[in-house]
């Protein structure tokens, strides 16, 4: 099923970009992926909340960058948890960092922005009113978030405390991915979507796949710091990357293979990095 209403704790459930001008991030993404957007924010707000809606549900946000923050435009992952306080004090406890104390999100839910040990930001979510993207997996929606850092064992140590991840190496046939696992996360999509598992099998899906949460990558360039990646799904790499540069865009990598998936890695106007993706099952 590629509609949810809500997470079970430890999925990361939601992905924004904050960008110095969030109209014309609205602009991009609109021409890009055929978003349309709602201003969640008071009128009175200093800055704005742009929720992009794709028939009709929520997908992911572009909002004002807070005061104080970095200029560069990036994009940023959300983990769905039953406590932020909670949660911020064992990301603590396993060695990583408070960046943002957990604080209220006007009745969307309370969050709060952590920094793992090897450096990588993300934030987490304890949901009120807003459940999350409601629409995934398909053209134009979030498809996957990605851990890139070179400590990997000081990452799975991490998640692992924190989360209850379990890291898993499998083989696509021209390489190796490590994927994040939530054990039982299958069980929960299952019940809604109850040929889940066999379609997976008859795509070639690894064992255990229905229990992905998320990807590790361990090859960086040797000037990226540690960070979190997301990836959106398409209906065809190659002609967004195409419209990605019309509309002013950069594209980092163009359209590659990798494995059942043809990729392509693109920077939007103002800086923040995402990557596209066409899946193939073999």
């Amino acid at each position: 099923m590629l509609e949810r209403d809500g997470y079970p704790a430890g999925v990361p459930c939601w992905v924004d970009t904050a960008q110095p001008d969030p109209h014309a991030g609205v602009e991009f993404y609109g021409a890009l992926f055929g978003w349309e957007f709602e201003d969640r924010m008071p009128a009175e707000a200093p800055g704005h909340y742009f929720v992009a809606r794709l028939e009709g549900r929520d997908v992911a946000a572009v909002g004002s960058q807070p005061d104080g923050a970095p200029p560069a435009a990036m994009w940023n992952t959300y983990i769905w948890v039953e406590s932020a306080d909670q949660t911020a004090a064992k990301a603590v406890a396993a060695g990583g960092q408070v960046v943002a104390e957990p604080f209220d999100v006007l009745d969307a839910g309370r969050m709060a922005v952590l920094r793992d040990p090897t450096g990588a930001v993300f934030s987490v979510w304890q949901a009120k009113a807003h459940r999350g993207a409601q629409l995934v997996n398909q053209a134009g929606t979030w498809n996957f978030s990605d851990l890139n850092t070179r400590e990997v064992d000081r990452a799975k140590a991490f998640y692992g405390a924190v989360f209850g991840w379990e890291a898993d190496r499998i083989d696509i046939g021209d390489g190796y991915l490590t994927m994040w696992r939530l054990p039982g996360y299958g069980d929960f999509l299952e019940r809604r979507d109850p040929d889940l598992r066999r379609r997976q099998a008859a795509d070639g899906a690894p064992p255990g796949f229905e229990d992905a949460v998320a990807w590790l990558n361990d090859e960086l360039p040797a000037d990226a710091p540690p960070h979190w990646a997301i990836t959106f799904a398409v209906d065809d790499a190659d002609g967004i990357a195409e419209r990605a540069a019309e509309l002013g865009g950069t594209v980092v990598m163009p359209p590659f293979d990798a494995g059942p998936t043809r990729v392509a890695v693109i920077n939007d106007p103002q800086g923040a990095t995402f990557s596209v993706s066409k899946y193939e099952p073999r």
